[in-house]
């Protein structure tokens, strides 16, 4: 199969790393792979295991150039011919319906999240098949789009993979080389990876940091994320809020990594606060593959992947003292071995061959 990918921008986050993994599984099991963006610090890695990476204005979200964008894009699925597109969110969507509409060639979308109800938002469930990451997003699709044919909803989890994240396979070196650079020797170090953005309410990680500093004084939160220009406001108002509660020592803005499974092996702790069903977060299933102890909000009807002293703790959404006495059990009572709590519905392997499956569904 031709497969095209499109998602707005290749830098950083779960949606992006899983793209470009998906595009090195699909060459490695024989098809061909195109992924198509705006652009970023990834493109590099889609040409590196086999694929190609078109670099398209699927971004911007201006509507009046959405005509033009179109007929281009038309243009070049009529040259590319494939078996299937892909859209990831929302703009390559809309953009994709429109160019699509004449020569209708296979369309998938996948839901990475519960948008927001709107004309907008429902583009994400008009493919002629969609995936979605969670039983979740599947039930919150048919409660509030009506008309959806269930049978279309395909409930696929984001999968780690396994090999790369894998606690034996860490460069300790480097390890060793990025605590010093961190000024965290001799640290407790809590880490929560994800972009500087309101949705991972890092205000929480910081509040409990702060609660937990007094009985864990070598505590060190690290952020591990880029952040946009846009977020500049919000980085600046996190740094405050650290400095308001005495803790600006203690918070690390690591920025953004490219050394992921070097960068879990440094924490003692994970956190995922997303205020949206972190628990099945990316973050989640590989921390957990590099034996982190995960601490992680969940969501009604959710499989977590988490389960309370096994390999973690579950939290409520903006629950600081929740998650304050999380990282204190975790700490006087360290989790060692969570790689094998990992499901094996939730690793690349698993991931791959039911996207396969799905695309299979219109040949």
């Amino acid at each position: 199969m031709r497969i095209v990918q499109l998602l707005p921008e290749l830098n950083e986050g779960g949606v992006e790393r899983g793209s470009v993994e998906l595009s090195r599984e699909f060459v490695k099991r024989g098809h061909e792979s195109i992924v198509i963006s705006h652009g970023g610090k990834m493109v590099p890695l889609i040409a590196e295991s086999g694929g190609e990476h078109i670099t398209f204005d699927v971004c911007s979200k201006n509507p009046l150039s959405v005509p033009f964008r179109s007929f281009k894009l038309a243009r070049l699925f009529a040259e590319l011919k494939p078996d299937i597109i892909h859209a990831r969110s929302r703009v390559p969507a809309w953009l994709c319906h429109f160019a699509n509409k004449q020569t209708r060639f296979p369309f998938v979308t996948t839901v990475h999240g519960m948008n927001s109800i709107s004309r907008y938002s429902r583009i994400m469930a008009s493919g002629d098949q969609t995936i979605c990451v969670s039983e979740v997003i599947k039930a919150y699709l048919l409660e509030n789009y009506k008309g959806l044919d269930p049978d279309r909803l395909h409930v696929i989890q984001r999968g780690v993979d396994m090999n790369l994240f894998n606690p034996a396979a860490v460069d300790s070196l480097f390890v060793n080389q990025l605590k010093r650079d961190l000024q965290l020797e001799q640290a407790f170090i809590v880490g929560s990876v994800g972009r500087i953005t309101y949705l991972k309410d890092y205000e929480t990680f910081i509040a409990a940091i702060a609660q937990c500093k007094e009985t864990i004084p070598e505590i060190r939160g690290v952020i591990v994320g880029g952040v946009r220009q846009d977020k500049q406001e919000y980085l600046e108002g996190l740094k405050q809020l650290a400095q308001s509660l005495g803790v600006e020592k203690h918070i690390v803005f690591a920025g953004s990594q490219t050394r992921m499974p070097e960068v879990y092996s440094l924490f003692d702790v994970m956190v995922n606060a997303s205020l949206k069903m972190g628990n099945v977060g990316r973050t989640v299933t590989e921390g957990l593959a590099m034996n982190t102890p995960v601490i992680a909000t969940t969501f009604e009807g959710l499989r977590n992947l988490v389960v309370d002293g096994v390999n973690g703790y579950i939290i409520r959404n903006q629950d600081i003292d929740g998650l304050a006495k999380s990282i204190l059990r975790l700490y006087q009572s360290p989790i060692q071995d969570t790689r094998t709590t990992v499901d094996p519905s939730f690793t690349l392997d698993a991931m791959v061959e039911s996207t396969l499956s799905v695309y299979r569904t219109l040949q």
